[in-house]
Parts: C-alpha cells; sequence; structure tokens
C-alpha cells in the first residue's frame, strides 16, 4: 500500500503498521475536545472518530471498548483505506501537536519470568552453589500478579521507591533502594470479551496487540522480601509500557516457531502454530546502548503464557495486560537487566561520558525501542514500537 501521507523512511509506523493510541490536543483552542483514539502514521495520528471511523468506539479516551468489541482489524483497515484514498479531511495532525496519553486502563496484570538465559543468569547470582533453574521451571510459566495501578505510560517519571533492605544484622531497615534496576520486557494486551481456559493455539482471537515493557526492578528490597512467597514492593512501584498498540494482525508475518522445550509440557500448554516473535530489542542509558537481544529467544510463548493464566478458570478481559519477563539472550550482550550486566555490581557498566554504574543512579534515562523486519525487500517493512522511557527522580522523603 502506499499512502498520500510523508513516511519518513526510517520510521518505526509506516502504512503496514498503523498502531493504536490514544491522545488529546497539546492547545485546547476552544475545540473542548476530549482525549480520544487514533492510529499512528509516520509523524502523524489519524483521528478515527473525526474521519468517520467507527466514532461509537474511537471517541473514547481508552482503547477498552475498541479491544471489548473485536473490531481492531476492521477498524485498521478503514483507517489504511482512509490514508490511501483520494479522500482528504482534516483528519490528520502532526505527534508534535498532540499530547501522548496511557493507551489502556489495565485491568489485571501479570508478570511472567520466560527468558531461560534471564533466569540461568538470575540462578547463578542469587544461588550460585545450586541448579540454576528450580524444578518446575520448565514445566510451566512462572509469574505473579502485579499491580495494575501503577502501569503508566513512557515519558512518566521514577521515583525512587523505599522498602525494607536487609542490614549486616540481617534485620530489614526502611530505606531507599540502592539497587534499582530496569527490566526488558514484551507486553501484551488483551481484547475481546471474558474467556477462560485459553488454548496456546486461540491466542490471536484474544490479544489485541504488543508494547514495549519496563517492570522497573528493586533488587535489594526485593531479595529480602521475596521468600518465600516472591516480589512485592520491589516490583509493584512502576511498569512502565510504550503508547503505541501494535496489533497482532500487524506481528504475523513476524511470528516464528520457538525454541525446542524439553521436556514437553503438559498438553494444555502445547501448540501447533508459530507463537515466538522475531523482534529486535535495545536499550540505552543516557543514550549510551548497553544490551541488545531478540525477542525470538524466549522459552515460554505469549499464547502459553495466556493459556497458563486461565486454566484453571481465571477470566481474562479487554485491557488486561501481562509481560513477557525480562528478555535476555544467550551472550553477555543481550541480558535485559543491570543485575544481569553488571553481575550484581561485581562487573559495572561504562557509559559514554566515562562514568560507571552498578545500578540506576538519580536522575538517569532509560530507553527501550523494539522492532520487526527492516528496509530491504526480504525483511519486509519496518514495524516499530516507538520507544519506552523513563528517568529516575529521588526518593520521596
Amino acid at each position: 500500500m502506499s499512502a498520500w501521507v510523508d513516511v519518513p523512511p526510517a520510521s518505526d509506523f509506516p502504512i503496514e503498521n498503523l498502531p493504536f493510541g490514544v491522545v488529546r490536543p497539546r492547545r485546547d483552542n476552544g475545540s473542548g475536545r476530549a482525549a480520544h483514539v487514533v492510529v499512528r502514521i509516520g509523524d502523524h495520528v489519524l483521528e478515527l472518530a473525526a474521519a468517520g471511523i467507527a466514532p461509537e468506539l474511537t471517541a473514547q479516551p481508552s482503547l477498552n471498548a475498541l479491544m471489548a468489541a473485536g473490531r481492531g482489524a476492521e477498524v485498521r483497515l478503514r483507517a489504511a483505506e482512509v490514508l490511501t484514498g483520494a479522500e482528504r479531511g482534516d483528519w490528520l495532525h502532526e505527534v508534535a501537536d498532540v499530547e501522548v496519553l496511557m493507551p489502556i486502563v489495565v485491568g489485571d496484570y501479570v508478570d511472567f519470568y520466560s527468558s531461560i538465559h534471564h533466569a540461568t543468569n538470575l540462578g547463578h547470582i542469587m544461588r550460585p552453589e545450586s541448579e540454576p533453574l528450580l524444578p518446575n521451571w520448565r514445566q510451566l510459566p512462572v509469574g505473579y500478579h502485579g499491580r495494575a495501578g501503577t502501569v503508566v505510560v513512557s515519558g512518566t517519571p521514577v521515583v525512587r521507591p523505599s522498602g525494607l533492605i536487609a542490614g549486616a544484622d540481617g534485620i530489614g531497615h526502611l530505606m531507599p533502594t540502592h539497587s534499582l534496576d530496569f527490566e526488558l520486557e514484551v507486553g501484551f494486551v488483551v481484547g475481546g470479551s471474558r474467556a477462560a481456559r485459553i488454548r496456546p493455539d486461540d491466542a490471536d482471537q484474544h490479544v489485541f496487540g504488543v508494547v514495549l515493557l519496563n517492570d522497573w526492578s528493586a533488587r535489594d528490597i526485593q531479595g529480602f522480601e521475596y521468600q518465600p512467597l516472591g516480589p512485592n514492593l520491589a516490583k509493584s512501584f512502576m511498569t512502565s509500557i510504550s503508547p503505541w498498540v501494535v496489533t497482532l494482525d500487524a506481528l504475523r508475518p513476524h511470528l516464528v516457531h520457538p525454541p525446542v522445550q524439553d521436556p514437553e509440557p503438559d498438553p494444555y500448554l502445547r501448540a501447533r502454530r508459530p507463537w515466538a516473535l522475531d523482534m529486535e530489542l535495545a536499550v540505552d542509558l543516557n543514550g549510551t546502548p548497553v544490551t541488545a537481544t531478540n525477542f525470538a529467544t524466549m522459552y515460554w510463548t505469549f499464547a502459553q503464557q495466556l493459556a497458563h493464566t486461565t486454566v484453571n478458570g481465571a477470566t481474562t478481559g479487554a485491557g488486561d495486560l501481562f509481560g513477557s519477563g525480562t528478555v535476555s539472550g544467550p551472550t553477555p550482550g543481550e541480558r535485559g537487566s543491570m543485575i544481569e550486566l553488571t553481575w550484581r555490581g561485581a562487573q559495572p557498566l561504562m557509559l559514554a561520558d566515562g562514568s560507571t554504574r552498578a545500578f540506576l543512579d538519580d536522575g538517569d534515562t532509560v530507553t527501550m525501542r523494539g522492532w520487526c523486519g527492516g528496509f530491504d525487500r526480504n525483511a519486509g517493512p519496518r514495524i516499530g514500537f516507538g520507544e519506552v522511557t523513563g528517568t529516575v527522580l529521588p526518593a520521596q522523603t
């Protein structure tokens, strides 16, 4: 397809992408226009309701109504027809002229632990004398229930959290974390009507789209609190997502077969269709590239995560979010968190300005990017996610 909108050659958002988001005008101009649903193309957004595209669903301050209705593919197709057709109305605005908002109202949030490389690294760091993977890890997608109310949109500042941290005497003392970390993840947004016991091969009937996700973590708080029930305060203070929800339809050409699972999982987790995603991921810290990897290395797929979440009868609904878990590859340059990159501070990172980091300092900015495809004929058009970014602020007193 060829759009009449000028799209820069290196854009994450060609006509083949058209991710959904929510914006409002930066300047009111007396219009009183509220937040509404758009699709992004290049450096512009198309106002869907103004263009007459499902206004009952798109003149809304979140994507939830559109996702619940199951009409995302239809609306995206109609948007493509407008952007490639002859009629051109006053429906297009530059991204710089709008405020990009949180795209969804999060219902439930589950975060997983599904990279075998990340789990092995953490096992070696935390339990150096033991087998790095616990016995159940290869049998189910390990996860925990997160806090939906602290999921925020990219650009929201990250206030350094406080919690109980063990002192030399082994007693927990309330203080700001000294070991603030990022986690490079991919998030999956649920659409459609409420459902339970979803089969892996039916995942595309329930996953509306995909975002980048940073599950900020306080490693010292986590180390004191996580046994025996797992992380709580160390994870619940903030999770950041990118503002553009890339549809599963746009990503279908990049679905591939996942790594072989050994042992073969229980029948409820088995799939015939390819559910791994060939997606490049990269992280900058204060402008210095610190890691890059590919999402296709994940041991457990998002389809299996969705099946596992609902196998006990729990239901999913539009706006639910689940995170992949930290994405780490097999080499040191592909580790998706500071605790791995610095081996818990033993091997500090050197940044471009000559400073070093074991964990994140106040004032640090973490930026994550992701994309599928590329710019040549074989790779297909670049289907990008933009970025998710956050800057660390000092702890509140």
